[in-house]
């Protein structure tokens, strides 16, 4: 089992590139490190860093200098970080990670990305009211898929060794921007409702497979309405499972959540293809439900992590077969429901499927050395090809000491 680290190329940056790495390499025992090349907007803090301790970062940026011939004639061009005026971190930190032994996998943020979100508006997910998510771009828009193509075929011809895919589905209504608000009570039924995206393209989609998105979307829109104007509604409290949404609307929501899985799955079998045609990385697709569940408070409750990856328009063994690899999402402090959720993913994913595991040594799941152990040797019995630890800039030290000792153990 391998060991890599997320890491920003603020870390780097700020640190050194050689010293970031020699800390990972001999603290935390890892041979890789996983860089952010385009990410979202937040607002993050740094324990560690030596010139800044809380950083607003760049929303929607690329990490590295991207070459414009890849983009020419494409509607969405790559936002780049200011970080890429002096050099080029992506190029820097391979050179840096090779004279140390070391390899660098891109991490990529694809469709969360409020920055192109709103400069193409177009190009967002739309409501059934018309309204634009600008905080996330719709996996149906033509554009959005020829631009996730060229970056990462871009990234994919620097000499990466693969390509971690986040946020490749559909995004709901609460993946959402800084400082929402709703003074209007709305359950996870009509929450999941009002996520649920009628623009042109995905509209298309639905007429192409024989869905009634019409008449779907006037659903939608009544349904929600009757809770905005306090009315009763059949809908509001049901629970939010494939089988029980996918019946509404005399079956049509299950036909547009079959829609929404085509969508994706074949958007990342396009990117594993783009990524091929660049160079010799591979895909590895990251289903976001560990997060989802746990990443708040660390103790996810409910089914296993994977029995919500539809919500997101991920049919888990479609996208395994379209990519390279999967990754999982293991936030949770209690080991059985690590160990359920790793279970839940091997009986959905074909045999030998390569899967990498993230974790956090740190809280809400890690709050003491001795807990992160027993972590790593369930997930090293698991059969995981990689355990990727979230984040060596947001981590203390001393949790960088947890994992080498962790992984000694091991």
């Amino acid at each position: 089992m391998q060991t890599s680290l997320f890491i920003f190329a603020y870390d780097l940056a700020d640190e050194g590139y050689g010293q970031a790495l020699d800390t990972i390499r001999e603290r935390a025992g890892a041979g890789a490190v996983n860089l952010a090349c385009s990410y979202h907007h937040a607002r993050d803090v740094f324990p560690h860093n030596p010139r800044r301790k809380v950083r607003f970062l760049e929303g929607g940026a690329c990490f590295f200098r991207p070459d414009p011939a890849r983009y020419a004639g494409l509607k969405i061009q790559p936002l780049v970080s200011k970080l890429t005026a002096d050099h080029d971190p992506l190029a820097q930190c391979i050179s840096a990670a090779e004279q140390r032994g070391m390899s660098v996998r891109a991490w990529t943020t694809n469709l969360h990305n409020t920055g192109l979100g709103s400069q193409h508006l177009d190009c967002t997910l739309q409501n059934a009211f018309g309204d634009p998510y600008i905080t996330c771009l719709c996996p149906a828009n033509p554009h959005v898929r020829t631009y996730l193509q060229a970056l990462s075929a871009d990234i994919s011809s620097r000499g990466v060794e693969s390509l971690l895919l986040e946020s490749i589905g559909y995004h709901g209504f609460d993946h959402g921007y800084h400082h929402e608000r709703s003074f209007v009570p709305l359950s996870p039924a009509i929450r999941f409702l009002l996520g649920l995206c009628f623009c042109p393209h995905c509209v298309a989609a639905m007429a192409a497979r024989g869905v009634d998105a019409p008449a779907l979307q006037r659903f939608v829109q009544l349904e929600v309405e009757k809770v905005f104007a306090g009315d009763p509604s059949d809908v509001e409290e049901l629970p939010v499972t494939r089988e029980t949404l996918g019946a509404l609307a005399d079956g049509e929501l299950g036909g547009m959540l079959d829609v929404r899985s085509a969508v994706v799955t074949t958007l990342v079998a396009e990117i594993t293809q783009a990524i091929h045609n660049a160079g010799p990385a591979r895909s590895i697709a990251l289903d976001m439900s560990g997060a989802a569940l746990g990443y708040a408070t660390g103790a996810p409750t409910g089914a296993p992590a994977p029995t919500r990856a539809w919500e997101d328009g991920l049919d888990l063994p479609a996208v395994a077969a379209a990519a390279d690899g999967m990754a999982v999402i293991a936030y949770a402090r209690d080991l059985e429901r690590i160990r359920g959720d790793l279970t839940a993913y091997r009986q959905l994913l074909p045999p030998g499927t390569p899967l990498n595991v993230a974790v956090r040594p740190m809280p809400p799941d890690c709050l003491s050395a001795a807990e992160f152990p027993p972590k790593v040797a369930l997930i090293r019995d698991a059969g995981a090809a990689s355990l990727d630890v979230y984040h060596y800039g947001l981590m203390r030290h001393r949790q960088l000491d947890w994992v080498g000792s962790a992984i000694r153990t091991a």
